[in-house]
């Protein structure tokens, strides 16, 4: 009886997610479910407490932010009140072992909360992901195709601005994140405009067949390829033409024979 009345306190408060001057008891009460026992949530919730890594497992973090989107799954989206706090601790750890983790399976999240719970809760830590460490960045990198289609159009070409910052990279030579942005953006085309491709996209595929590194020039071909396909398919053929006349004046005419040999690579 005592639960029933707490899960109709929380489900019928319709302010509870906003007020942030929440009583002890409040706050135990926005973390109560009916799916699994209580006191194991508590158990898993109690063990991102900063003082536990360090006096009882430096590695327990990890595990907690590994589990997450498991136990996400098994409370149901209507639960995510009582992990919200706990996400956003692991997502701000200063061990980047534990943010590294949390960046490859926030699309995993994403899909279990849908898109108003993904908007409102995941996009802001996407966000901070996109800042961190190449270790970080990495996992969103990834999975960049599928978190961006769960997301609303307007708030999906927000991120067409920051997709050029993939280009560069804590260590030059990492060659294989190039190489990943090169095959993400090979998806993205589906779920971005004529014109979007053109403005945006282009210019960071033509930087990547001029990429020092073999395997990323090879991707990238491909990527031009299907850039030429989606252009030529749209409505307005003034892009494909426009694209045609960049390759040809870019490689075709290039004084370097390696350019000239990326333009039979891409009509290839």
């Amino acid at each position: 009886q005592s639960m029933d009345s707490t899960l109709h306190y929380i489900h019928n408060d319709s302010d509870l997610s906003t007020n942030s001057s929440f009583s002890p008891e409040e706050e135990r009460k926005s973390k109560v479910q009916d799916v699994v026992p209580q006191a194991l949530l508590d158990q898993y919730l109690s063990m991102t407490d900063p003082s536990r890594a360090q006096t009882v497992d430096t590695e327990i973090a990890k595990h907690c932010a590994y589990s997450l989107p498991g136990v996400a799954l098994t409370l149901g989206r209507q639960n995510w009140h009582c992990l919200k706090d706990t996400y956003e601790t692991l997502a701000s750890d200063m061990q980047w072992k534990v943010r590294r983790t949390l960046a490859f399976s926030i699309h995993e999240l994403a899909v279990i909360l849908g898109d108003q719970l993904t908007a409102g809760d995941l996009v802001p830590v996407f966000n901070g992901f996109l800042k961190d460490l190449d270790e970080v960045r990495i996992g969103v990198l990834k999975h960049l195709h599928d978190f961006l289609k769960l997301l609303h159009v307007d708030k999906r070409r927000e991120y067409l601005y920051q997709l050029q910052e993939f280009l560069v990279t804590d260590n030059s030579r990492n060659w294989r994140f190039r190489a990943e942005l090169a095959e993400q953006l090979i998806l993205l085309l589906d779920l971005y405009s004529a014109r979007d491709i053109y403005d945006y996209l282009r210019p960071i595929a033509f930087s990547l067949c001029a990429d020092k590194v073999s395997s990323v020039r090879w991707i990238s071909y491909k990527l031009v390829s299907e850039m030429v396909k989606k252009l030529y398919m749209a409505s307005t053929p003034t892009f494909t033409i426009d694209l045609m006349n960049e390759l040809v004046a870019k490689f075709c005419r290039c004084h370097k024979w390696s350019g000239r040999q990326t333009f039979v690579f891409i009509c290839q």
